[in-house]
Formats: structure tokens, sequence, C-alpha cells
């Protein structure tokens, strides 16, 4: 990175004793735990290969491929990555760091992915510090060994002059590589980052590797994180310790990223492993390697102390209440939303809302679903996170290979004790809207939809003010909008024989159920008046509330949920 303003790597790779007289090198498509074809390929300039010093012919066949005409002597490739695209799933380098996240900057030898390596970083002048999941070659500086390709792929760096602050584990060494001024208190960050791993570990029972990294880059507007073999990369807005929602929020990505050392990282679909980085990856289980992981960040997070009982339970409950509220809930199951994800979960349009249900959100009701109904079935002896931990052993640790979707839920079954047919096909490969309150009923706690009963009118358009017109940008399924056939781009100029310059959903709010509503409409430079009849809000809003005769045995099992150490 000579010049790391103009956000350019440059890349080096010798491969030796490939003795065919053509050898093809290839970028991969797409970064593991982020379900999108991205084509790093695109970024890729100034590919050369050479032999003896000899300059040798190299030609692109494919989008990510790249054929050599090797005859069989050792090669020296060179190429350089445009990296400058601010992503936990991509690589990035300014002025101020560099960091790379391996299927974007490393290629490999086509077939042969088991090959070991080692790579050598050479940071701009100035910088000092190299961060990585990798372990160091000893006696050379910036130098690190890669048994195979995935675990290269699966080790991004961080590279500049961050902070490093560690702690410990269980006995394991955890590293925690900041980039980015912001307004954390280390000493504090890092004793809660140590509650969250070891309430995490207490799940599987053990840390399945030797060291652990956190990349945290705190920029001026961030978000998100992408789990990795032995590492993690978070980004958090730089003023986001500062409050203690905000706060509560950087440890519960903490929670979630972890969690993923074990599920997916580990225990996973099988699909997912050993990869095919040209092409999709597809499986149904999203839902539990994300949904899941989604409902155990939470209850990390509340059983760490950061979080009080009624604040785990109203999140649960505005989960619950923004899934039901979708009509995307029942037109996709949580098995298809994970299917689907290559092509929908990062490419939202306009109709997202109507058609699809995030597997990150439908997992977790449906993992909170499992692990009471476990709960109920042993009277509190066993829960999901014994069937979790059984099936980590069963798949990782003993045949060392992912589960199918069936034997998934046969590992859901040993601790439910019956037959879960129903609940999945009913729940994870269906749509049906489960009986919320006889799964709450375990723990005294039962869910009151407060919407209950209201008359009031909604309009099922989303309206943004954001360039100073009030414009339509989503309407709902069959709401009172969608029937009158409001469209996405319209722009709302008047209401009844006056000027809208607000948020239609604000002005309803004084007419009721039944009543037209005479819309001025701006179409692509066309006027038109279009009628809206109100129709009744058929929404719900749920909150959780403890059974007011909840038994001895209900808060019993409420406490071995929310704090089993108590």
């Amino acid at each position: 990175m000579p010049e790391p303003h103009t956000h350019y790597f440059e890349v080096e790779m010798r491969l030796a004793g490939f003795k065919n007289k053509n050898l093809d090198v290839k970028m991969p498509t797409w970064a593991p735990g982020s379900y999108l074809i991205r084509e790093f390929s695109k970024n890729v300039e100034a590919f050369e290969a050479y032999a003896g010093g000899a300059k040798v012919p190299a030609t692109k066949i494919n989008k990510n491929t790249w054929r050599i005409a090797s005859g069989g002597k050792d090669l020296t490739v060179r190429y350089k990555v445009y990296a400058y695209e601010v992503s936990v799933r991509t690589s990035f380098v300014d002025a101020t760091h560099g960091y790379i996240n391996g299927t974007s900057v490393f290629m490999y030898p086509d077939g042969h992915k088991e090959l070991g390596s080692t790579v050598t970083i050479v940071p701009f002048k100035g910088w000092t510090k190299v961060s990585t999941g990798l372990s160091s070659v000893a006696g050379k500086e910036f130098t690190y060994a890669a048994p195979d390709y995935d675990v290269l792929a699966d080790s991004p760096f961080e590279i500049g002059n961050h902070e490093i602050f560690t702690f410990e584990t269980n006995g394991v060494p955890h590293e925690v590589a900041m980039y980015g001024d912001a307004n954390y208190d280390p000493k504090r960050l890092m004793a809660d980052m140590q509650k969250v791993t070891e309430e995490a570990v207490k799940v599987f029972g053990e840390i399945p590797v030797k060291r652990y990294l956190f990349i945290v880059q705190n920029l001026h507007n961030g978000g998100g994180g992408l789990e990795h073999l032995n590492s993690t990369t978070l980004q958090a807005t730089r003023t986001t310790y500062g409050t203690e929602r905000g706060y509560e929020g950087f440890l519960n990505l903490v929670a979630h990223e972890y969690h993923h050392l074990w599920n997916v990282k580990r225990l996973r679909p099988i699909a997912l492993g050993p990869f095919n980085y040209d092409a999709e990856n597809y499986t149904n289980m999203l839902w539990v390697s994300e949904g899941f992981t989604s409902y155990y960040a939470d209850l990390i997070v509340k059983r760490s102390g950061f979080t009080t009982d009624k604040e785990f339970l109203d999140d649960m409950a505005a989960g619950i209440t923004s899934a039901e509220n979708s009509p995307g809930n029942k037109a996709m199951s949580a098995a298809e939303s994970s299917f689907n994800a290559w092509i929908k979960q990062y490419r939202p349009d306009e109709n997202s809302y109507n058609t699809f249900l995030s597997y990150y959100s439908k997992g977790a009701i449906l993992g909170m679903l499992l692990d009471l109904e476990i709960r109920k079935a042993t009277n509190g002896a066993k829960s999901l996170d014994d069937a979790m931990d059984a099936l980590y052993d069963e798949y990782y640790k003993k045949k060392k290979r992912g589960y199918t979707d069936k034997e998934f839920q046969q590992g859901i079954e040993k601790f439910a004790g019956r037959s879960m047919d129903s609940f999945f096909q009913k729940y994870a490969y269906g749509v049906e809207t489960p009986d919320y309150n006889s799964y709450f009923a375990t723990v005294g706690v039962q869910l009151v939809n407060v919407n209950e009963g209201s008359n009031n009118p909604l309009l099922g358009a989303g309206i943004s003010l954001a360039s100073g017109k009030p414009m339509v940008t989503s309407v709902t399924r069959n709401g009172s909008a969608w029937q009158a056939g409001l469209n996405v781009h319209d722009e709302i100029i008047g209401m009844n024989g006056y000027r809208v310059t607000d948020d239609l959903n604000k002005s309803i709010l004084s007419y009721e159920v039944g009543d037209v509503l005479e819309l001025v409409v701006n179409r692509a430079g066309q006027l038109m008046i279009i009628p809206v009849k109100l129709l009744k809000d058929q929404t719900v809003k749920y909150q959780a509330q403890m059974l007011p005769n909840a038994t001895e045995a209900q808060k019993k099992q409420l406490r071995a949920w929310l704090d089993p150490k108590k």
C-alpha cells in the first residue's frame, strides 16, 4: 500500500511447484457470512505474471479467472486491488488505515484451495501495527501463515496505528484492535466485552480457538459486523458509546458476532463449507445460523447484566410486533427467506416489505419459541442451549461436517422429547402465525395487543420528506393506499382541497375509518386525483406482561431462562 490515499493494495503472489503448462488463478465472487455475489474481480487492475523474471502471457478467461501460460515454471503474479468501500464485507485503504477482507484481495490457484501460504504485509511508512487472526511466522515481521485458502480468506487484517487492548476469557487471550477516535472508556469497554464473551462461552462450554481478535472500526457513520474463523470485524458510529442504549447496542453486536464463533463458523448448515467461491451456496437454514444468533445476542447481553428483564421482554415483543405487521411475513417462510438471501436480503427495493421478512428477525423469534418449548417439555431441566451444544458436539466435533435440515430438526427433537415436525412445517417452512402465548406461558409471561379493539384508520403508505416534498416511499399490501392505487414515487401535493407539506400519516389522525381522502398527486409530471378510502388499522402492537397469577414454577422458569446463574 505505497500510496494509500489512492486506495490501492498492491499484491504479489508467488506460486511454486505447479507443473502444468497453464495455471489458472481465481478471485472469489463473494465473502462468506455475507450472502451476495459481489464480483470482487471488478476491482482488480494491472494483472501480470512472470516466470524466471520474464513476463508470460496471462489471459482473463471469465469474470474471475486468469489463465497464465506458466510452462510448468514457478510464477510471480502481481496485481492491484482498488479498495474504497466502507463495509465489513469488503476491503478498504486510505491515508489513515488499511483493512483487508481476504476474498476481496487474495487470489488462489484453481483447484488448490487446500495449499498453505505465507503472507507478508508491507504497511505504509509510519504505520506500525498489523492485527489478524492468522498465526505469526517466528522471526519475520508482519509475516503470517495460513494452512489453506479457506483460513486465509477468513482472516481479515487491520493495518495502521490503531489502539490494541487485550483481555482473557477462560484462559484464552482476546485482542481488540480499535481503529478511529471514539467516545469509549477502554477500561469499562474491555471489562464489559469480557463479561459478554464469558457469558457466550457458557452455551457451548469451550472456546474452540487459541486466540480471538475483535477488529473494531469507529466511523462517522457505521454499523454491522462480520464473523470469521477466530475473529470478527465490527463497525460502529464513533459516538455510539456515549448513550446507554448505544453502548448496549454495541455490546449486542459483540455478542452476536462472538456467538458466530460456534454457530455458523463451526456448527453450520452442510451447504456452508467448504465454500464454492465462484457461485451462490444455497441453504434453507440461515434462520438458524443468523436468526438464532440474533436471539442469543439479546439473551447473552441480558444474562451479562446489561439489560433488565423488562427491556429484554420489550425487545422480544417489539420483534414479534414488527414481524407480524410485515406483509412479507405471510408471503415468505423463514426457510425461503434463507434460500433467497442471495437475491433479496442485500438487494431490497420498495416492495421488499410486502414480499420478504429477514431470516434474522424471523429466526430470532423461532429460536426463542424453540427455547421455551424445550424448557416446557423438560420442566426447565434442558433448553435450547443444550440442544445447540449437542449439535455442536455431534456435527462439528465428531462428524466434522455441517448438518442437513432434517438433522438439525432431529437435534431439537431429542431435547423437546417429541416430534417437532408440526412446528418446523408450520413456522419455519410455512407462514402460519404461532400461538405466542402458549409458549410464553411457560415463563409466566403474556403478550398483550394494545391495539386490539381500536378503530383507527391507517393509510398504509410510507411518506418521506427528505427531498423537501411529501414522497411515497412504500405501499403496504392490501392497505388503504394499495387498494386506491397510490404508487411509490408519487408526490402528494394536496388533500381534500388543501396543500400538503407534511407526512400524510399525521394528517389522517383526525379522520375515521371509511372516510375518503381526495389526494392530488404528481406522478412523473402528470397531475391526477386519487380517492383513498381509509381502512381500519389492522396492525398489532404487543407488550410483554407478567401473568398476574404466575405460579412459582413459572417464575422459576423465567429466572432459569433470563438469569440461569441466579
